[in-house]
């Protein structure tokens, strides 16, 4: 509350001096721009005008010169686009940033380029440094088959190896750390994970969700020096995307690396520090009832996991995977205890954003919610699903009539769409990435990366969305075309949509005055291009909290 009074009682100030005599002397105006607002009120505008870290006016440009005084910076956009700072509902950025120093496999094309990318980055980094990252995908390989650690002994026979499939539900571990981690033929599967054995059973070097945790156990945490510099390379990479504002799904502990940032004057993005579930009852001994902090840093938001993913053929679907019959994914928490969590969550107070994308996991997280809310009671509760990727016509109604928020990513669709019928036909493929459906019914969007998962950049998110088109280059209509958005509906759901996703949607996720001054420019209009080259469009400017963080080459 105290927020949106400062924010209103800035506007009515503001208009006020502009309205009268009274001269206000701006910070930066930006000038002779086509401003999409992303307010329904004043949808498009020329020039803008920030004082402090807040927006000051929006209008015409000889309106706003006016605001200029001897310390204005003016900035001519030219004609370029101008649009609210991005908000990325859904990012991994501190892992993120980790991963701009790793190994990089997410587009090595055989098996024997991913080992060769290892064995290259292994003769330049210590061996006391585990190798991790890396991002791979192996149906990019001929015949998709899994890594296994003996492509890699040879050259890591001391050093410990253990890097992740880019969804982030598996990983390969080399001989030296499953002996490390004491993982043997007569390890059994964790509840919710899967060790990968060949036919005597040996481990093969490649763990599933749950199963996962049994190297992580014996990974040696990073120092606070090492996790300032990751943030540091995440924050400028994010500024250089005109990402201005991030939701960070595995902040966890961490949250004091983002406070050092801020207070050092070096974090140029705004963070949302999202917990995991299970934690609840710390927030709820602490006394915290709602989200809290400043417009810079803030936490309360709480993630948990119904499934894995469908690249690990993890996640929970309602019929069989078509190439892996033997199963369909896999449940990773005890229902029971996962109403148990959101029940208490919501209760205190709190935010709540599990992962569900099969169809099954879906279901099941809206029973949850919707006893949740029975139970409790009415208010804005904001419940919300992370990655919502294969629905049904019911499902998609009950997102809308429950109000849960689709916090979705859709450069995963032109990804998983190479391959994704080979697991679950053409047929069940209709409800995948249903950014149409779910917007008809009425439900909210809010659109993120998963970076590391996909690349943060949210010109191929746009594209993504508007094209469909695949990234093999073999569906140039689009994936399930049906499901296509406009240009103007997924740049709002990267921007309103991820703001009101954080209860933030009156103070970003719009050009108004009064509200934060978060703003990107971009290097040719999204709006009026051919939608196939989108992708090709670049972020030239971006302000954040009412300085410039980025700037590219304006031509």
């Amino acid at each position: 509350m105290k927020h949106k009074f400062i924010a209103s009682l800035f506007a009515l100030l503001l208009a006020a001096a502009v309205s009268s005599a009274q001269k206000l002397n701006a910070d930066i105006i930006i000038i002779n721009a086509k401003v999409h607002t992303m307010n329904a009120a004043q949808p498009n505008a020329e020039a803008l005008a920030i004082y402090g870290n807040r927006l000051a006016a929006v209008g015409n440009t000889n309106d706003i010169k006016r605001l200029a005084g001897p310390q204005t910076r003016i900035i001519d956009a030219g004609g370029k686009v101008v649009l609210p700072g991005f908000n990325d509902s859904h990012t991994h950025f501190l892992s993120g940033g980790f991963q701009l120093s790793s190994v990089d496999l997410r587009d090595a094309k055989t098996q024997a380029e991913f080992a060769e990318r290892i064995k290259q980055f292994a003769a330049k980094t210590p061996p006391s440094r585990w190798i991790t990252g890396g991002d791979w995908d192996h149906e990019n390989w001929p015949g998709a088959p899994l890594p296994t650690k003996e492509l890699i002994d040879a050259f890591t026979p001391e050093r410990a190896v253990f890097v992740n499939r880019l969804d982030g539900h598996m990983a390969l571990a080399n001989s030296y750390l499953l002996k490390l981690a004491g993982i043997t033929k007569a390890t059994k599967d964790p509840a919710g994970g899967l060790i990968v054995r060949d036919a005597m059973g040996e481990p093969t070097g490649v763990l599933k969700d749950n199963a996962m945790d049994l190297v992580y156990r014996a990974q040696p945490d990073n120092t606070f020096d090492e996790k300032l510099d990751a943030a540091r390379a995440a924050t400028a990479h994010a500024a250089s995307l005109g990402v201005t504002s991030a939701q960070d799904m595995s902040a966890g502990t961490d949250v004091g690396v983002y406070q050092a940032l801020a207070a050092r004057g070096e974090l140029k993005t705004r963070i949302y520090a999202v917990s995991t579930l299970n934690d609840w009852q710390r927030w709820q001994r602490a006394g915290v009832t709602a989200a809290f902090g400043s417009p810079l840093l803030r936490v309360g938001g709480l993630k948990g996991f119904a499934d894995g993913s469908l690249g690990s053929t993890t996640a929970w679907l309602y019929d069989p995977y078509l190439d892996a019959p033997n199963t369909n994914g896999l449940a990773l928490n005890d229902l029971d205890k996962t109403y148990a969590n959101v029940s208490g969550a919501d209760k205190a107070g709190l935010q709540i954003m599990i992962h569900a994308i099969g169809d099954k996991a879906n279901d099941e997280i809206l029973k949850i919610y919707e006893r949740v809310s029975q139970a409790n009671g009415a208010r804005d509760r904001r419940f919300r699903i992370e990655h919502a990727q294969h629905l049904n016509p019911a499902l998609i109604q009950r997102f809308a009539g429950d109000k849960v928020i689709a916090s979705m990513q859709p450069y995963h669709c032109i990804d998983d769409g190479r391959w994704a019928e080979k697991r679950i036909g053409p047929e069940r493929a209709k409800g995948a990435y249903a950014f149409r459906s779910l917007l008809d019914a009425g439900a909210v969007l809010a659109f993120g990366s998963d970076w590391t998962v996909a690349p943060m950049d949210v010109m191929a998110g746009i594209y993504a969305a508007v094209t469909r088109r695949t990234l093999d280059g073999k569906r140039p209509g689009g994936w399930v075309p049906a499901q296509k958005i406009t240009v103007q509906e997924a740049v709002r759901a990267y921007t309103y949509g991820s703001a009101y996703a954080e209860f933030q949607e009156k103070e970003k996720g719009a050009l108004t005055p009064g509200m934060l001054a978060d703003v990107v420019m971009l290097d040719q209009d999204i709006f009026s291009v051919k939608p196939e080259t989108i992708d090709k469009t670049k972020v030239v400017l971006t302000i954040m909290d009412g300085r410039v963080v980025y700037e590219g080459v304006r031509q």
